[in-house]
């Protein structure tokens, strides 16, 4: 990932309401907290999990037997839902698994959740990113933290992320935003281009 994140400088975004945001936003905002809890819930050190996401109404109308295996629609038409991919393709870096990666037009949207080692900016551009050795020394710096990273997009344009720092690993101290891993949401809306 090209963009460094520093968990520091995004205490102050907070998810959207209904009454300052689009509802299409505030679903997925919504949806990524409880995709990453659920993340969460396994513990740290985990493989990446990519999801598709797709509106629940729309769901139920194409198939009503899906009832009752999926959650409660709440009234709200945007409501999403997450469906974890299985047998993903192989690949050596996170871009390149990206790049193998389609959706049908069923699908609304895509999130992604992967923990990162992440370093106040100032350090990184002390490194040559390019050596492999000096990019592991980094994650044994002091300040490193480990952070688990939830980015989702829709094909609506509407993107939002969770970010939960090792050292603030309650559901409380998510953080969220729409431009919290920018780098990584516009990989990810990559895959959803026709």
């Amino acid at each position: 990932m090209s963009e460094p994140v520093d968990p520091t400088h995004a205490a102050d975004a907070t998810p959207p309401s209904r009454a300052d945001a689009p509802d299409a936003t505030a679903a997925l905002a919504r949806c990524l907290r409880e995709t990453e809890a659920h993340v969460a819930g396994a513990g740290w050190d985990a493989p990446m999990r990519l999801f598709a996401l797709v509106r629940l109404a729309e769901a139920l109308a194409e198939d009503p037997s899906l009832a009752s295996m999926l959650p409660e629609p709440d009234g709200d038409p945007h409501q999403l839902i997450a469906v974890e991919q299985e047998g993903l393709p192989e690949a050596e870096t996170l871009e390149d698994l990206l790049a193998q990666i389609s959706w049908p037009e069923s699908v609304d949207g895509a999130a992604i959740v992967i923990e990162r080692v992440v370093v106040p900016p100032s350090a990184e551009a002390e490194v040559d990113t390019d050596d492999p050795q000096a990019v592991a020394a980094l994650a044994q710096r002091e300040d490193a933290q480990d952070v688990r990273m939830a980015a989702g997009v829709l094909r609506s344009g509407e993107r939002w992320c969770a970010l939960r720092a090792r050292s603030h690993d309650t559901d409380d101290q998510v953080m969220g935003g729409a431009d919290l891993v920018p780098g990584l949401v516009a990989a990810l809306a990559v895959t959803l281009e026709d």
